[in-house]
């Protein structure tokens, strides 16, 4: 029996008990839950820079699109103790609906997942299961780290007769710098790398006043956004468009997003300068001892110089200076990646459909599309793809 917990317009209680579950489905809900949201974040096992509220918040604002809010938030007595930040969306049948994480798209946000504290994880893992059965429509969550918490809920909801599909939903790469040092580190890349490299460094100090610097002003946030954005799409325009920066919409979160985390003192934000010109940049941020590098791009008249190469080194290097224990690549197979990585975690992709004949029909669509697309790999393998830079057991 489902009663109404809050006299605030805009929460509406979908599960009974002392643990109980609210949907949020305004902004101003979403707002009111900053000064709680990072610390669950932090007492959770999916403590993650993508699903810090900064980030989400960011999105939802500018990135949302026509998906309606539908923030799955558990409270035992006054305490946060679990949110599931997800949004309802349209899928390929008008008919209808799903629910899917919140940061997904061209915002390329991994790891995303429920969010519970640690010591609760069994009741509110069944308190959400209850809630997600209420809504009665598809879950599609993706880009999952391979243990997450969010893969409990499968055995929950299919005791109700609903049923899944569990597939791989890529890898990310990353290098372990745990008790590294910059030295350390690079002799453990491959030598030929390791000494263009230094080549490239050498040639660079030669040849130009080089500077490579941390932004860590709002003034220069502002403006080293703007290089990394303009110079990254300049050189992809001309490879038919790219999906980082592609619309005014995508720029304005990212504008906020790195806002946000300068104020939080997440961002890692870097410009390599030659003779005072922008050459190349790397967008990162520095989360719970972890480096995410999430874009980079550089100038194409300095290519003959390296000079994204160059970046990469330098920031792995400030990193390592950081005393940073991983440098995550995130998701992709590019093959620069593997010149610095050894190590790459794998992704799920969880979809959940309810028993109801709704369900059974998106079930199958979402199978059927699945198929096309495993026969158009086949026929037009992706050039992205070099098997022979793969580590053992990592597969396109």
């Amino acid at each position: 029996m489902f009663r109404t917990l809050c006299m605030r317009p805009d929460v509406a209680a979908i599960a009974p008990a002392a643990m109980r579950v609210d949907l949020v489905d305004t902004v101003d809900g979403f707002r009111a839950l900053e000064s709680h949201w990072d610390e669950l974040l932090a007492a959770s096992r999916s403590d993650c820079f993508f699903l810090t509220w900064e980030w989400l918040y960011a999105w939802w604002r500018h990135m949302r699109g026509d998906r309606a809010l539908q923030l799955l938030v558990v409270r035992e007595g006054d305490e946060l103790v679990g949110v599931a930040p997800l949004a309802r969306a349209r899928t390929t049948l008008p008919w209808l609906s799903r629910l899917e994480f919140l940061g997904t798209g061209y915002a390329g946000s991994d790891y995303v997942d429920v969010i519970v504290r640690r010591d609760r994880e069994l009741q509110v893992v069944e308190a959400l299961s209850r809630a997600i059965a209420a809504q009665n429509v598809a879950l599609h969550l993706d880009h999952l780290p391979s243990e997450s918490v969010s893969s409990a809920l499968l055995g929950n909801v299919e005791a109700e007769g609903w049923t899944s599909i569990r597939t791989p939903g890529g890898i990310c790469p990353f290098v372990r710098l745990e008790g590294r040092s910059w030295d350390s580190y690079l002799a453990s890349v491959g030598p030929a790398h390791r000494a263009n490299l230094r080549r490239r460094i050498r040639g660079l100090d030669r040849e130009f006043q080089v500077r490579f610097e941390r932004v860590s002003s709002e003034p220069a946030r502002a403006a080293a956004l703007e290089t990394l954005m303009s110079l990254h799409n300049r050189r992809w325009d001309k490879r038919g468009g790219s999906t980082a920066f592609p619309t005014p919409a995508c720029r304005a979160f990212h504008d906020e997003a790195t806002r946000r985390a300068l104020d939080r003192g997440w961002l890692r934000l870097y410009v390599l300068t030659l003779d005072g010109t922008p050459a190349a940049a790397t967008y990162c941020f520095a989360y719970n001892d972890r480096f995410y590098f999430y874009q980079g791009a550089f100038d194409e008249r300095f290519a003959p110089h390296s000079v994204g190469m160059v970046a990469m080194g330098l920031t792995i290097r400030a990193a390592t200076e950081e005393g940073a224990r991983e440098f995550d690549m995130l998701y992709g197979v590019e093959t620069y990646k593997w010149l610095w990585a050894r190590d790459a975690r794998a992704l799920d992709r969880i979809d959940l459909f309810p028993a109801h004949i709704g369900g059974r029909l998106h079930h199958r669509t979402i199978e059927a599309e699945r198929t096309v697309r495993t026969l158009a790999r086949r026929i037009f393998p992706r050039k992205t793809c070099n098997s022979n830079v793969l580590p053992a057991g990592v597969v396109c």
